[in-house]
C-alpha cells in the first residue's frame, strides 16, 4: 500500500456538479495545465489549444460535462467560485464568438465542437480518467500534458503519479488502513475524530478546521434546503422530473419557510414516526443530488455522484436526533478519515470500480460518522462503515444517457438509509464478534473492482444505460 497523507479536506471539496471525477477533476486539471504552460513561459504565445478525452471521459463525458469543464477551467473559472448561474451564458458567448480568454485577456481561437476530441475506444494507459491537453505556442512549439483524473476530484499528472495529495509529512497518528487507526485509539485513548484533528493541526490550526469544516457543511445544508425549494426538470435530456421539492411540500403540506431555520422548525413539528423520518431522509438526499445534476454547487463527498448521502445523514442526525453544531464538526472529521483509507486501499473512481466506489464508500462514511455522534466506540464505528460497505460491494456503475441521474440520484437515498441501518446494527453490537474487518472490506472491494467489467465502470455500455430505451445525442 502507498503511504499517503490526505487530510479530510482533499476528501471533501466544495465544487460544482454533475461528476467529480468527469467535472471537477478535468476542470483542475485544465487549471494546472495553464500553470505548467505558465511555467514555460509559454502562456502569452499560446495560438490554440486541443484538448483529447480519452476512456471513460470520452465515453460519458457529454453527459457528466466535462467538456463543459475544460472550457471553464481554461477560462479562468474556479469550481469553487464560479457563479453557477452564469454558466449557461459563459458557454453560449465562447461557442458564438468561437473564442476562448486565456488568463491574462489572451484571446484564442477555440471552437468546442472542432477542438474538443473524444476517443472512445482509447484509453491512456494509467487510468480510465485521462485527457491531454495541445497547446500551439508559435515559436515555442507545442507544450503537451497528459492528466489522470482518479476519482472524488483527485487529479494525477502523467509522470507524476503520487503528487496527487499532499507531500508526505510527519504526522503525529499517519493512518493508511483501519488497523492504523485502531492502533492509536489504543495508544492515546483518543477517539476517532480527535486523532484526525491532530492530524489535520499539522495543515492548519484548529481555528481554521474548524471553521472551514463548517463552512462544508454549511454548502451540504444550502444544497438540501435549495433542492428542497426547486421544481423543474434536470438538463440532458432524459426529462427526468426533480421529486424533492414536491415531496418537502406534501410533507410540509405546502408550509411556506422563511430560510432554513424555519424550514428545520416546520420538519420537526409537522410529523413524527418512521415513515416521516424515512420520507425525509430521501428527501434529503435528492435534493442534494437534484441541484448536483443541475450543475449546481455541491461538496464532494467524496464524489460528487454520492454527494448527498453524508449531507442526508447529517440532516438527520441534526433535525430527529437532537445533533448539534459539535456533532456536524465530529462527523465529518470521522468520515473523512474512513474515506481516505477507502482510497489508499482501493478506489474513490467509479470508472475504476463501479459505484461501489462512491455510493458504497460515502455510505460506509456516513455509518461511521454518525456512529461517532450517537457515542459509540472507536470499534463500533469501523463496524459501522464495514457493514455500510460490505452491503454495496459489487455495486456497478451504469449512468443512463452517460448523466448523473438514473440511478444514480436514488442510490444516493439507499446510502444514506443504509448508512443509518449499518449504524444502527454496529451500536447494537459488540465488535470483538466480528468476522470481518473495515480492513477485509477495503480489500475486498478494490479486488471486487479489478474483478468487475468495464462495461459496469462509467461507460454506460451495460446494465440500466443499455436497457433503458432512450434518444439522446451525444451521450
Amino acid at each position: 500500500m502507498k503511504e499517503e497523507r490526505i487530510s479530510v479536506f482533499d476528501i471533501f471539496k466544495i465544487g460544482i456538479g454533475p461528476s467529480s471525477s468527469h467535472t471537477i477533476g478535468p476542470w483542475r486539471a485544465a487549471q494546472q495545465f495553464l500553470q505548467a504552460v505558465q511555467a514555460k513561459d509559454a502562456l502569452d504565445e499560446v495560438r490554440a489549444v486541443d484538448i483529447h478525452l480519452y476512456g471513460s471521459l470520452a465515453k460519458t463525458g457529454k453527459g457528466h460535462g466535462t467538456d463543459i469543464a475544460v472550457i471553464l477551467g481554461l477560462s479562468g473559472y474556479d469550481p469553487v467560485t464560479v457563479k453557477t448561474e452564469h454558466i449557461d451564458e459563459i458557454l453560449a458567448e465562447i461557442a458564438t464568438k468561437e473564442c476562448i480568454v486565456l488568463p491574462g485577456d489572451l484571446q484564442v481561437v477555440f471552437s468546442p465542437k472542432e477542438n474538443i476530441i473524444f476517443y472512445k475506444n482509447e484509453t491512456l494507459p494509467f487510468h480510465p480518467n485521462g485527457l491531454t491537453f495541445i497547446a500551439n505556442c508559435g515559436n515555442k512549439g507545442l507544450i503537451e500534458e497528459s492528466y489522470y483524473s482518479v476519482g472524488g476530484g483527485f487529479v494525477i499528472q502523467e509522470g507524476k503519479a503520487g503528487d496527487e495529495v499532499k507531500p508526505c509529512v510527519d504526522l503525529p497518528y499517519p493512518i493508511d488502513q483501519a488497523a492504523d487507526l485502531l492502533k492509536w485509539h489504543h495508544a492515546s485513548q483518543k477517539s476517532i475524530w480527535e486523532i484526525v484533528l491532530e492530524n489535520e493541526k499539522v495543515w492548519k490550526d484548529e481555528k481554521l478546521v474548524r471553521s472551514n469544516l463548517m463552512n462544508i457543511w454549511h454548502v451540504m445544508q444550502q444544497s438540501i434546503f435549495h433542492g428542497c425549494q426547486t421544481n423543474g426538470v434536470l438538463p440532458g435530456g432524459l426529462n427526468v422530473q426533480r421529486r424533492a421539492a414536491a415531496l418537502n411540500e406534501k410533507l410540509l403540506k405546502d408550509f411556506v419557510c422563511a430560510g432554513c431555520d424555519d424550514w428545520m422548525d416546520a420538519i420537526r413539528r409537522s410529523g413524527a414516526g418512521f415513515s416521516y423520518t424515512l420520507d425525509w431522509v430521501s428527501c434529503f438526499a435528492l435534493a442534494v443530488n437534484e441541484e448536483n445534476a443541475s450543475y449546481s454547487r455541491v461538496v464532494t463527498a467524496p464524489t460528487n455522484g454520492s454527494a448527498g448521502v453524508i449531507p442526508a445523514v447529517i440532516q438527520y442526525h441534526l433535525t430527529f436526533c437532537g445533533g448539534t453544531e459539535e456533532d456536524v464538526f465530529r462527523f465529518l472529521l470521522t468520515a473523512g478519515e474512513i474515506g481516505s483509507i477507502f482510497k489508499k486501499g482501493a478506489t474513490l473512481s467509479a470508472a475504476m470500480g463501479g459505484c461501489q466506489a462512491e455510493i458504497g464508500v460515502s455510505s460506509a462514511m456516513a455509518a461511521a460518522g454518525l456512529a461517532q455522534v450517537s457515542g459509540g466506540t472507536v470499534e463500533q464505528c469501523l463496524m459501522a462503515a464495514e457493514i455500510a460497505m460490505e452491503h454495496h460491494l459489487g455495486l456497478t456503475c451504469d449512468p443512463v444517457g452517460g448523466l448523473v441521474q438514473i440511478p444514480c440520484i436514488e442510490r444516493n437515498t439507499m446510502g444514506a438509509i443504509k448508512a443509518i441501518t449499518a449504524c444502527q446494527l454496529a451500536l447494537q453490537s459488540n465488535p470483538d464478534n466480528a468476522k470481518v474487518s473495515l480492513d477485509n472490506v477495503v480489500h475486498t472491494m478494490w479486488e471486487t473492482a479489478l474483478d468487475m467489467n468495464n462495461r459496469y465502470k462509467e461507460t454506460s455500455e451495460g446494465g440500466l444505460a443499455v436497457n433503458i430505451p432512450i434518444s439522446l445525442s451525444e451521450c
